[in-house]
């Protein structure tokens, strides 16, 4: 009896099924998973790495990924908190509504390099802060960029990135050290490569800086481009800071390797010492300004060159540079005008800002015993910087100063102001000072000493009063103080002041301007001079000290006298006590010596001429006054010129005093003792 044939397989068909089955199982599982796969299944992965690499808490919401030759990676929702310490902001350090990476993973396959052809930005906000305190968010005490790298290792690989993408980017920054807050908006325009265009970032800001309004316009190339040292980096940012504006429009050579640029700057405002926090640098107070020039820098240099511009009425032009990178930053200057009106530089010897005065301060003004200015010298930070500065002014414009150009050279070292050289020109003459100011308590120890060489007086006259007086001026003053201002240190210097005035001229003309009318007339009526009488030599040799102008020497000669003075003026006190004797040069019966004093407050003294009871006790005391000493020569022949009327004057003085007695004897000589 035979068998049925059994249905069950056999031989190979027998194994074949359980690689079916496995098959498929692995592709219904791979459909499952295509089916229910999620990225964000690896955003744990991300968020801890993430906060880890930046040292804050990082999230995201959503992650995707596309695959392909470039594969491109976004984030949804990316937040970083606020690090340590900075918890109480009310803002996230930065979000971004998507962040977008595209990576070339055929690049990364073939070569192991990592090539980024896109990083997209959409929404990002930051929000940077830096307090009094300590250091700002955007780097904190535990961001570490790595072990520093040894000797001789590869240098670090930078990725190769083809496109930075901002789209609505927003900022916040408050800086307290700087005064600063400002909310900016940023985004960047697509590159156009057809044209060489590779983009440009686009950057608006409004807010405050140094506590003044203050916006910002900004167009830059591909940020990119800033690591790019093969194209220079092109750069236009407009800043108006307060009541001033600054421009700058170029090209930068290799931004981070400090290789160079071509910039032009122009900056325009009411006063330079607004500048001070833009710059860092402090500068006097000055009229309003407008100045272009180009701006250069290499990794320790700064330059503005080809400055030209206005300074006030003033054109100014020249070179500055500035080197930061010392502890005090030094700043070189080589300036020069072709026109300028003192009154423009008035603020780099001190000078206040120009204003209407209020009636109070006039009230108090007139109330001011003081004839000397007490205002405190307005000279700037002068720790901040250390300086050397050159300057030349061709011609001066001002029809009240007698001055025809300016030669100044002048340091600034730790503080202290060293004015090697401050000459004005007078005509054929000369106006030569010398000037240290060292900081020291209260205000300044201040050393200077001013040459006055063949100064045309006339040029001073017309310029000031407009009279014809007219003469030669020459002498010197020195001085050697402590104080602040002008009168403080007069106040309590040491030195004096000799000072020629030869063929000076209409005495009537000139007392009343150099004195004040109404002092300088009673002075002319007390001399009992006619009122057209010619100066022909006027010669005073003042010694100061500490505070008080005493007299060695002081004469007046006309054509038919001569007149001595004697006595003091207390510049502490704002105090004169002072008495003339006038004498005819020739014989006259009945010739007397007549004095007079001049006795009381500065601003307001009281002449008392020629009355019997005074004048014959001041003629007595006249007659000791010690007469010009022959060592007084040489500095006549310094200011005025050889062979002038007052070195005849002086041989004449010695040789035939006035008073009848030589200079330094007695009166009544005692009788020797036998």
């Amino acid at each position: 009896m035979s068998k049925a044939p059994s249905s069950r397989p056999t031989g190979p068909r027998r194994g074949l099924r359980p690689w079916l089955i496995g098959l498929g199982s692995l592709v219904a599982l791979i459909v499952v998973l295509i089916l229910v796969w999620s990225w964000d299944w690896f955003i744990p992965l991300v968020d801890s790495r993430a906060s880890a690499a930046l040292h804050r808490r990082t999230t995201i919401a959503h992650l995707h990924v596309r695959l392909g030759r470039i594969v491109t990676v976004t984030a949804d929702d990316l937040t970083i908190d606020q690090p340590a310490g900075f918890e109480d902001e009310k803002q996230p350090f930065a979000t971004a509504r998507h962040a977008t990476v595209a990576i070339d993973a055929w690049d990364w396959l073939r070569h192991g390099t990592l090539s980024l052809p896109l990083i997209a930005l959409d929404g990002p906000r930051a929000d940077i802060v830096r307090r009094k305190d300590g250091p700002g968010n955007a780097t904190t005490s535990n961001t570490t960029m790595g072990p520093p790298a040894q000797p001789g290792a590869p240098a670090t690989k930078w990725p190769t990135i083809g496109e930075l993408r901002i789209t609505d980017g927003a900022l916040r920054v408050a800086d307290a050290p700087l005064r600063a807050e400002m909310a900016a908006t940023l985004h960047t325009t697509p590159p156009n490569p057809a044209e060489g265009d590779r983009g440009r970032i686009v950057v608006d800001a409004t807010g405050r800086y140094a506590a003044q309004p203050m916006t910002l316009h900004a167009v830059g190339g591909a940020l990119l481009g800033l690591m790019d040292p093969a194209h220079p980096y092109p750069l236009d940012v407009t800043v108006r800071n307060g009541p001033t504006t600054a421009a700058l429009a170029g090209t930068i050579d290799d931004p981070f390797h400090f290789a160079g640029a071509r910039l032009t700057l122009h900056f325009n405002g009411p006063d330079m010492s607004l500048l001070y926090p833009l710059t860092g640098i402090p500068i006097p107070v000055t009229p309003a300004y407008d100045l272009t020039g180009r701006l250069d820098y290499s990794r320790r240099m700064i330059r503005f060159t080809d400055l030209r511009g206005r300074l006030g009425s003033s054109d100014i032009g020249g070179a500055i540079s500035v080197n930061p990178h010392q502890a005090v930053p030094f700043v070189d200057a080589t300036l020069h005008s072709h026109r300028v009106d003192l009154v423009d530089l008035g603020g780099f010897i001190g000078a206040r800002r120009k204003g209407a005065k209020t009636p109070a301060e006039q009230a108090a003004e007139a109330k001011d015993p003081n004839v000397l200015p007490d205002t405190p010298v307005n000279i700037p930070k002068l720790r901040a910087i250390n300086a050397h500065m050159v300057y030349h002014g061709d011609h001066i414009e001002n029809r009240r100063v007698p001055l025809d150009n300016i030669d100044a050279d002048i340091r600034i070292d730790s503080g202290t102001i060293d004015v090697r050289r401050l000459n004005f020109a007078v005509g054929n003459g000369t106006l030569a000072s010398v000037v240290t100011l060292t900081p020291a308590a209260g205000g300044f120890a201040a050393r200077a000493r001013l040459d006055f060489a063949h100064i045309d007086l006339s040029r001073i006259m017309q310029a000031t009063t407009g009279t014809g007086a007219r003469g030669i001026i020459g002498g010197h003053a020195t001085l050697a103080a402590t104080g602040n201002s002008l009168a403080s240190l007069l106040a309590h210097g040491t030195g004096g002041l000799t000072l020629v005035l030869d063929q000076g001229g209409d005495l009537s003309a000139l007392l009343p301007d150099m004195l004040g009318l109404r002092l300088g007339n009673a002075v002319l009526s007390a001399l009992g001079l006619p009122q057209k009488t010619d100066v022909q030599c006027f010669i005073a040799d003042l010694p100061l000290n500490e505070g008080i102008v005493q007299t060695r020497t002081l004469l007046l000669q006309t054509g038919s006298t001569r007149t001595l003075g004697s006595g003091t003026i207390d510049l502490r006190r704002n105090a004169i006590d002072y008495a003339l004797t006038t004498r005819s040069l020739h014989f006259t019966v009945a010739s007397l010596p007549g004095a007079f004093h001049i006795t009381g407050p500065l601003k307001d003294p009281t002449v008392l001429p020629g009355a019997e009871v005074i004048g014959r006790a001041a003629a007595a005391a006249g007659l000791g006054v010690v007469m010009p000493p022959l060592a007084l020569l040489p500095t006549i022949q310094f200011g005025v010129g050889e062979g002038s009327v007052c070195a005849r004057a002086v041989q004449e003085a010695n040789a035939n005093p006035a008073a009848g007695i030589a200079p330094g004897a007695l009166s009544h000589p005692r009788k020797r003792r036998r």
